[in-house]
């Protein structure tokens, strides 16, 4: 059954033109030789670890399944594409089947498969999905075949199946899956904090919502782990209490009464928790005669992104973030 295959030219579709002028496809990693001199997706991976020591374990792991399935998988006849940037077009082809090394002086595409090009297939005429698929930007993936059934019938001519309003529901659960990912991701980097940089961050927080805070000595300080108030004296309301516990498990209702407990007229009272809180532990927060407020880790992940512009060079050490658009329509 013939399969669908995309594979980008490059950084930028840097070698689009070559891709197109040359009638193939190719991928780098030039230091490991020729690659079907390999036999199998083991041996790829020794060459791979000898030559590219300083990768992360993840990205050598993708990086051996895109060879693999360059040299292994890609087969005769199977449809490939790749993306011209400045064309915003989609060059379609067919594969001979036909693997060829080419020496390059620089670490670049010389590992290529010779192609048939049929056409080009502009991505505005490309349904909301096709464009959702084709945007990875994994330097090579299989194709579906909703996508290369479509792309066959644009390349032969036929009108393409616009549906406007499936196309902005679609954008719209993509955006929702971008911001859920986006969500997760940050808070797994605040789950790699130690329990003394989760105390940090509390601050930081505070800190960036106009609050003057410190993290609390080591010591007997009664549940206390940060203290933040206007002047940064607690001679100004709000007073605010942190207690912060960085562990699995929720926070059951006992140490909630113990904050509580602690806590005197003037303060309000914040319990951030990142293994979360058991239903009777926010009976007790919503029932005590001071204010509490319980903060699990997704509340935080929401106050960090909220207010990260106003973090100082510190904060931004702990959670570093980097800001992504997106189409506001």
């Amino acid at each position: 059954m013939k399969k669908g295959w995309m594979i980008r030219a490059g950084r930028g579709g840097r070698y689009i033109e070559e891709f197109e002028e040359n009638n193939y496809v190719a991928i780098g990693w030039g230091a490991l030789g020729r690659i079907d001199k390999y036999r199998d997706a083991e041996d790829i991976k020794k060459a791979y670890v000898a030559n590219y020591s300083n990768e992360k374990p993840s990205k050598t792991a993708n990086a051996v399944a895109m060879i693999r399935k360059f040299l292994l998988e890609i087969s005769k006849g199977d449809m490939v594409i790749s993306y011209n940037p400045e064309r915003r077009e989609y060059l379609v082809g067919e594969d001979l089947g036909e693997f060829q090394y080419i020496e390059r002086d620089d670490d670049g595409y010389g590992q290529t498969r010779k192609v048939n090009w049929l056409g080009a297939v502009s991505r505005d005429k490309l349904s909301q999905s096709s464009k959702n698929t084709l945007g990875s930007t994994l330097t090579l993936f299989a194709l579906n075949s909703d996508v290369m059934l479509e792309i066959e019938r644009i390349l032969s001519g036929e009108e393409p199946l616009l549906d406007e309003e499936q196309a902005e529901s679609e954008f719209e659960i993509i955006k929702e899956q971008a911001e859920s990912q986006s969500h997760e991701f940050i808070k797994d980097k605040i789950q790699s904090l130690t329990p003394d940089e989760m105390e940090e961050l509390a601050a930081e927080v505070l800190r960036a919502m106009g609050f003057k805070a410190k993290v609390s000595p080591k010591g007997p300080d009664r549940g206390v782990d940060v203290i933040a108030s206007p002047d940064g004296l607690g001679l100004t309301s709000p007073r605010i209490k942190v207690e912060v516990k960085h562990r699995s498990g929720a926070i059951g209702s006992q140490p909630i009464r113990s904050f509580i407990g602690a806590l005197r007229d003037g303060d309000s009272g914040l319990f951030l928790s990142t293994g979360g809180f058991t239903r009777e532990a926010r009976y007790e927060a919503e029932r005590a005669n001071i204010p509490v407020t319980l903060i699990d880790i997704d509340d935080l992940a929401d106050l960090v992104v909220t207010h990260y512009d106003n973090f100082d060079l510190d904060g931004r050490a702990l959670i570093p973030l980097v800001r992504l658009y997106w189409p506001a329509e």
